[in-house]
């Protein structure tokens, strides 16, 4: 089965960067690109005209949503709610339980793929919150995400999370992690027997990834113990770390020198490592201590890789210090979501906005830098070298981005105006290993309308559970305030 895609452009790649291919034709046969070019001399099954649109290697997302958002929670809670959205201690230390029913966290997955397809990724690495599990990710509720992945045919690198300890909140308001060594081992087992057994299926479209939750819920023993596994099973291993105050200075206080230093002192990072966030090293701007050091460096040092999510730092009003700086230093950049909707333009456009904001400059921080790190470099993180261009010999892993709306208004460089005019619901195709799973802005066999009607209960049933977690001292109403106050009568 031959197929020929035409578009008035194609981001193609020429064996070491992206280039624009206008008027441009690429033919896929199975899960295989077989040609690029403008004028394809032979027989294909099956072509596709997409006209006044954007044929783009599809984007690589590495810290993508794999559940509900519970962003909407925290996005804009007022620093005196901020805590109470935590763990209490008291929770804690009455035993915590899970809030959802099996079926509601197997049912959350597909919600949050069939989100990453509509918005043109094609590769996701998901992330899920803990906060309201018990502990972290159970073995079934992951064979449940993979499952979805496999039978929608999106390509995931995929494992259940877990953690040794849980950050509570005190009565006085302070923070500390209480540890359950036994969770952590236990977690790491759960994640390589997943492994094993998923790895390669649905076509090799699952493969399998480590997955430890955020550095200060790790003892030093379980994070040697993943990185060891790591090695043996042969797959990347992914860490939270460097991306708040209260574990920097968590760190801090327990090992003496900054969370990336730590995590080189014990051998963890290397080119199978991947951090996502990575900002609190020396000289940036929140950090108060003067740490010595200069961890971007040791990062493009041992070849690790920064997986940049632009997008919710921003919600957070703060930013990488910066993308371009890291850049230059010579780390791979890669690109997450980690929010809702999981939308790369977005990122793209945010991510550069805010990052020639730091650096007083675009050099370094333009559109094209930020897609190629969506793709080439999600690509290299991975050690995929068939993922994240257009080139003969690489997986079909395609979107097509429709420039025909009024809303995209008038084109200039194609790229420039979809990122800076456009959102990720443009894509209006989504191919990924041959095989579109998106046509027409349709999944196959997907009831939206009844899709969105169950993540609002599943919604409103995880955000009464931050209620149950917390210390009690504020009502539902108190802790999830609305943007105006409710009006009690007609007006």
């Amino acid at each position: 089965m031959r197929t020929k895609l035409s578009a008035k452009y194609v981001v193609a790649f020429d064996g070491s960067r992206h280039v624009l291919l206008r008027d441009g034709q690429v033919v896929f046969e199975g899960n295989t690109i077989v040609f690029v070019g403008r004028e394809y001399p032979g027989r294909c099954d099956e072509e596709l005209d997409c006209g006044n649109a954007i044929l783009s290697p599809g984007f690589v997302d590495l810290d993508s949503l794999g559940d509900i958002d519970h962003g909407l929670i925290h996005c804009e809670a007022p620093a005196a709610i901020q805590s109470h959205l935590l763990w209490s201690r008291a929770y804690y230390e009455r035993g915590s339980r899970e809030i959802m029913s099996a079926e509601e966290e197997a049912f959350k997955s597909l919600y949050a793929y069939v989100q990453l397809i509509r918005h043109g990724i094609t590769t996701s690495m998901p992330i899920t919150s803990v906060y309201y599990k018990r502990w972290a990710e159970t073995l079934e509720e992951i064979e449940a995400a993979a499952h979805h992945a496999g039978h929608l045919g999106l390509r995931v690198y995929l494992g259940p999370s877990y953690q040794s300890g849980a950050r509570v909140v005190n009565p006085d308001g302070s923070g500390e992690v209480l540890f359950k060594d036994d969770e952590g081992r236990l977690g790491l087992e759960r994640a390589i027997r997943f492994i094993k057994e998923f790895d390669g299926s649905y076509g090799g479209l699952v493969r399998g990834v480590l997955v430890p939750e955020r550095i200060e819920t790790q003892t030093e023993e379980n994070l040697l113990a993943t990185k060891a596994a790591a090695d043996k099973l042969g797959c990347r291993v992914r860490l939270h770390a460097a991306q708040g105050s209260f574990e920097y200075t968590w760190v801090r206080k327990h090992q003496g020198i900054t969370p990336l230093q730590y995590l080189d002192k014990i051998g963890f990072l290397g080119q199978t490592t991947l951090i996502p966030h990575a900002m609190y090293v020396p000289g940036y701007s929140a950090i108060h201590d003067a740490p010595t050091g200069n961890d971007v460096e040791l990062l493009a040092r041992t070849g690790t890789t920064v997986i940049h999510c632009p997008l919710v730092y921003a919600s957070s009003g703060v930013a990488l210090e910066s993308f371009g700086r890291y850049r230059k230093a010579g780390v791979n950049m890669a690109m997450g979501t980690d929010t809702f909707p999981p939308d790369m333009l977005a990122n793209i456009r945010i991510g550069s906005y805010m990052a020639r904001h730091v650096d007083r400059s675009l050099e370094g921080n333009t559109y094209a830098d930020f897609f190629e790190a969506a793709t080439l470099g999600g690509a290299r993180a991975l050690g995929r070298e068939d993922l994240g261009r257009i080139a003969v010999g690489a997986r079909a892993d395609m979107i097509v981005l429709d420039l025909d709306g009024l809303d995209v208004g008038t084109i200039d460089d194609p790229l420039r105006t979809i990122v800076n005019s456009g959102t990720s619901r443009e894509v209006r195709h989504s191919i990924i290993d041959g095989r579109f799973v998106m046509r027409d802005r349709v999944i196959p066999g997907i009831d939206e309308a009844a899709l969105r009607d169950q993540a609002q209960a599943y919604y409103e049933k995880m955000r009464m559970g931050y209620w149950e977690r917390s210390d009690g001292s504020l009502s539902p109403a108190e802790l999830f305030p609305g943007s105006f106050p409710e009006a009690g009568r007609d007006l």
